[in-house]
């Protein structure tokens, strides 16, 4: 049997967002413990060049539910700014994000193998095929930028492991 489109993207999509909301909860649970200022948290940069975990979590949503969404319609952007970024507002971002995954039916997700997605960066236009442009792109993207999330709290001293971000392992059920 072969790997389906929606093995390769949206389960996936879903352990890791998953791990980032184990993530968010643990990095709470640390600032109230130390008592530090959780609102700072969402401003948090891993480097002084990198953008701050707002966006982090912004771009785990725009590459995971979002990028499947790009892939029905055909069309994919950047990712537009988040209205509110206070913490409980991320949690619950990541909350409707795994939500919306959910969602999905495999069907839906594999139907949409050979379908175009023309991403458009200003004047810029890139044609993917959906499967190219979850794939090449989303994937990497994603898993990106949960990963910053995970490395800003471990920079910040919260105590994540490599378990923490690797979430729900799929075994063999014999």
């Amino acid at each position: 049997m072969s790997i389906s489109l929606y093995d390769a993207t949206v389960a996936g999509f879903i352990r890791t967002t998953e791990a980032v909301a184990g993530i968010l909860k643990k990095g709470r649970d640390y600032y109230q413990e130390h008592a530090l200022d959780l609102e700072s948290a969402t401003e948090e940069r891993l480097c002084g060049d990198m953008l701050p975990l707002h966006f982090q979590i912004n771009s785990v949503r725009h590459h995971s539910l979002v990028a499947i969404q790009s892939a029905q319609s055909g069309h994919a952007s950047i990712p537009a700014p988040m209205e509110k970024t206070d913490y409980d507002s991320l949690e619950a971002f990541i909350a409707e994000t795994l939500e919306g995954l959910n969602a999905f039916s495999e069907d839906e997700v594999n139907g949409l193998y050979g379908k175009d997605v023309v991403f458009k960066l200003g004047e810029r236009e890139l044609p993917f095929t959906a499967e190219n442009f979850l794939l090449s792109f989303s994937i990497p993207n994603f898993h990106f930028h949960a990963t910053t999330t995970y490395d800003i709290f471990r920079m910040k001293g919260v105590p994540l492991g490599k378990r923490d971000y690797m979430a729900k392992l799929v075994l063999k059920m014999s």
